[in-house]
């Protein structure tokens, strides 16, 4: 994505993610969201006396204002134009005052304890920290939207979205991040020229090992990767280590359980990667998102790995004839959950607690996720959205490649950790780099994994989450 995508949780790519977000930039504890302004009062609502109803379930009020902001990343923001317009249509007295940036902790976090924007999409590299949100009580508790009716369908909110969009936004048994894309993670790779070349997509790792002499043979690198922002590359390798051990093995990551990142799977996994490096699979150069993209447009080398953003993001460049397609990641013989497929909602609105007019910004989340809203963004962007059937329409090649890829899945790989401790998520992205690098065996990653996971199971100021499924 560009400047990216997100942690869309790891969920996410840029939550999507969020997926995704740049923990370096953290604020401290000492210096929170909320403590710069300590004493100042909450802005009052500027909606109140707003009539409730079915189509106004929040009461936002007529003759009010309310202010979004949208993160203009790899999905663009096109997609939400559309959606303002479609709230329009059922709101036309209250005026939505939308920007775009892809700087979004930069310019919304220091607005957070006096009067932010009333909606934020908080993606992307410079992203706010979501545990840092939820634990200083900066955004609102999103339960009630989950609840009131669908925009324009029968049945609620919660009712119209895809598996796992709520538990990627929930954290501390109250939902607080809104979703709307849903992104599914793989390795790509043109399937004209594979056609061309008579090559068989691999579907495990001992194909691809088998397959890579004969790309090379083409002048082509088998495989070519972000090497610049770290959740790029920690995609794959959580991937690969869910596919080898199963659910289990993950859930005892993210629980922070005792030499959990020691357990035998997670090294099954990791090897094929360690391999690749080995054998000189990747192509050359410190290249970040765009341009490993535009390699990989470029013929130079025949795979990469990344979201189902992909195609809006490097639309400009895409040569006449190229067949984006997606594929799962490989497994190996013998995995524990070979057919286990990446995905998850990404790309998150959050509500800040002070926002001034919170009930127009719960009806512009309805609104995105609408029907009609969802429609266009799959369109627009080519990616799904969280909302069920968004892609049902569209009639392109690679959105159809990843409906492809959730079909033939028997269940959906999900990682929390790295929202949930920002300590790891930061030490996972840089250990990440050096694995992929080659500065790193992947029995040396896993021990300092463990290590930096021992420190933050062991600090009693860190407020510890439970997975259970």
């Amino acid at each position: 994505m560009s400047v990216t995508p997100e942690n869309r949780g790891d969920l996410s790519r840029r939550t999507l993610l969020q997926r995704a977000a740049a923990a370096g930039l953290l604020v401290t504890p000492a210096a929170g969201l909320l403590s710069a302004c300590a004493g100042s009062s909450p802005e009052k609502s500027n909606t109140g006396g707003g009539t409730k109803s079915k189509d106004n379930p929040f009461g936002a009020k007529d003759g009010s204002a309310v202010k979004v902001v949208i993160f203009n990343g790899g999905l663009g923001d096109q997609w939400a134009k559309e959606d303002k317009a479609i709230f329009n249509k059922k709101h036309p007295n209250i005026t939505v005052n939308m920007s775009s940036t892809q700087k979004i902790k930069t310019e919304e976090q220091p607005k957070m304890a006096t009067q932010p924007s009333d909606l934020i999409m908080n993606s992307g590299a410079d992203s706010m920290d979501r545990a840092t949100l939820v634990n200083e009580g900066a955004i609102e508790p999103l339960d009630d939207l989950l609840k009131a009716p669908a925009w324009d369908g029968e049945g609620t909110v919660e009712d119209s979205l895809l598996p796992g969009t709520v538990s990627d936004g929930t954290q501390d048994g109250k939902f607080y991040v809104v979703n709307v894309a849903y992104t599914v993670w793989g390795n790509w790779y043109d399937a004209a020229l594979f056609q061309k070349e008579g090559w068989q997509p691999p579907v495990t790792w001992d194909d691809f090992f088998a397959l890579a002499p004969k790309i090379k043979a083409k002048g082509m690198a088998p495989y070519v990767h972000d090497a610049i922002h770290g959740y790029y590359p920690r995609w794959a390798l959580m991937a690969s280590i869910w596919k080898a051990g199963g659910k289990q093995v993950v859930i005892d990551i993210d629980n922070l359980k005792d030499n959990a990142w020691k357990a035998d799977a997670v090294l099954k996994g990791l090897e094929p990667w360690e391999k690749l490096v080995k054998d000189k699979l990747l192509l050359a150069g410190k290249l970040d998102h765009t341009q490993s993209q535009q390699a990989w447009l470029d013929h130079k080398a025949a795979f990469i790995q990344v979201g189902t953003w992909l195609k809006n993001e490097m639309a400009k460049t895409i040569p006449p004839g190229f067949e984006l397609t997606l594929s799962d990641y490989w497994s190996n013989t013998g995995d524990a959950a070979p057919k286990d497929v990446y995905a998850s909602s990404g790309e998150g609105f959050v509500v800040p607690s002070k926002a001034p007019n919170k009930e127009a910004a719960k009806e512009v989340l309805r609104a995105i996720l609408s029907k009609e809203g969802s429609a266009k963004f799959a369109e627009l962007t080519k990616s799904l959205a969280s909302t069920k059937g968004s892609g049902d329409n569209v009639q392109d090649s690679a959105l159809a490649s990843a409906n492809s890829v959730m079909k033939n899945a028997s269940g959906l790989i999900s990682v929390r950790i790295w929202d949930w401790y920002a300590d790891l998520e930061k030490e996972g992205q840089n250990l990440s780099e050096e694995f992929m690098a080659g500065r790193l065996t992947a029995r040396q990653f896993v021990d300092k994994m463990q290590a930096a996971a021992d420190k933050v199971a062991k600090d009693p100021n860190v407020k510890k989450q439970t997975r259970t499924s």
